[in-house]
């Protein structure tokens, strides 16, 4: 177990998209000092959108995946400390204990810890066979299920991470039953039109979706296997692996413990700063007010709100203080459809369809007030790539009769 006090003037806590791309913007924006990322992952930095999508369906290997070729960090002077958790925090001395046994002090910290997976809150859930989606372990324990003769799944949870892990799982030609407890998929983030689609696609890729079905408990063999799933209704949907896409839990719990303010993840302000001296946080865990959401405080699951808010950080360190503010955006693929989005559907009062969903290519377009406020595009990039122009320029009310006319494009209404 390491004893020794390590120091670096620039501490970043997380190796996923925020922590990569902080420790490279502060690179690229002159900091020549040490840096330091500490990651409770054993692997350097890779991205994680495709672990439920390519690299889960053996399309993409892990050195596609990796964020920057493994020399790149020792060639710009980052070093890594891979496999270690920080366990605590003291903000007076500006010290970090860590899960090795190891302490690191600091002159700056930038937490981008993300979040853990939600785990399922039903007897049987910590069976072998039960997975979830959150990092490169994760992915390699499924595929090894997968190799082993799994063939039946049930995926709980009928978010992003549900639909892409079902869609690869189908793929590779396992039975699928998706499970979600609300009336309908992604309502979380989603109008009806876009959840009715992808209900009916998952459908036709032979998906048995069922809504408005809970789980009782995961069902398991003397020697622990998981062999299914038991409904709300009663009925055990019989299968050898289970996956749950529920949701994540912020991972900022030393921060919390140290006195930094936060309910949901950890507050930051304008500069990503939290109430803690020389902490920043950045991505999944950051709590901030969001132009974009009419200026309330929320958290974005998403690698452009981690790759912009170190960017933030890495100027507002280097003494150019700018707020963040930053167009949201996602994408999500399953089977041959690429789904993009531009804004925040929060708080929209009226869709507008823009095309026609049985072509499988078309586009809602999500208003408050008559104001457009965000674009879910499905296999239409053209009205992605203007929506964000029109979402960004700040447009205000459009006649929802053009907005709906594909015959006009998107950037005309600028």
């Amino acid at each position: 177990m390491a004893s020794t006090t390590q120091h670096a003037d620039v501490v970043i806590v997380g190796t996923g998209h925020g922590g990569a791309q902080a420790a490279i913007a502060l690179r690229q924006h002159g900091h020549d000092d040490s840096i330091l990322m500490i990651g409770r992952d054993k692997a350097p930095p890779y991205e994680r959108p495709p672990l439920s999508k390519e690299y889960l369906a053996g399309d993409k290997g892990f050195e596609r995946i990796m964020i920057r070729p493994e020399a790149f960090w020792a060639d710009k002077g980052i070093d890594l400390r891979l496999g270690a958790a920080v366990t605590g925090i003291d903000p007076l001395h500006h010290r970090l204990t860590l899960s090795d046994g190891g302490e690191v002090t600091y002159r700056k910290l930038i937490w981008s810890g993300g979040g853990d997976p939600r785990r399922l809150p039903v007897p049987g859930a910590v069976l072998p066979g039960v997975f979830y989606v959150r990092d490169k372990a994760d992915a390699d324990a499924m595929m090894e299920a997968l190799s082993g003769g799994a063939k039946r799944a049930v995926v709980i949870g009928g978010g992003y991470i549900g639909l892409e892990a079902a869609a690869v799982l189908r793929k590779l030609g396992c039975e699928v039953v998706l499970v979600e407890m609300l009336p309908r998929l992604l309502a979380r983030v989603a109008g009806e039109e876009l959840s009715a689609f992808y209900a009916e696609e998952h459908r036709r890729q032979g998906v048995d979706v069922r809504l408005e079905t809970g789980v009782q408990a995961v069902l398991g063999e003397d020697a622990g296997r998981v062999t299914g799933v038991k409904l709300d209704t009663g009925e055990e949907v019989p299968c050898d692996m289970v996956v749950a896409g529920i949701g994540i839990v912020p991972a900022v719990a030393p921060l919390i413990a140290a006195g930094a303010a936060g309910s949901n993840g950890v507050d930051v302000d304008f500069c990503c700063r939290t109430t803690l001296d020389d902490v920043y946080a950045i991505g999944d865990c950051a709590a901030h007010a969001n132009d974009f959401a009419d200026g309330a405080v929320i958290r974005l699951e998403s690698v452009q709100n981690a790759h912009d808010m170190a960017n933030t950080v890495a100027k507002a360190i280097m003494g150019d203080k700018q707020p963040y503010h930053a167009l949201p955006w996602f994408w999500s693929n399953q089977y041959d459809l690429k789904l993009q989005t531009a804004g925040l559907s929060l708080g929209y009062d009226q869709t507008v369809l823009r095309g026609d969903p049985e072509t499988r290519k078309f586009t809602v377009v999500y208003l408050k007030a008559g104001v457009p406020i965000a674009f879910d595009c499905v296999g239409t990039m053209k009205d992605y790539v203007q929506g964000r122009k029109l979402l960004e320029s700040g447009v205000g009310r459009i006649d929802p009769a053009l907005l709906a006319d594909t015959e006009v494009p998107l950037k005309d209404l600028l």
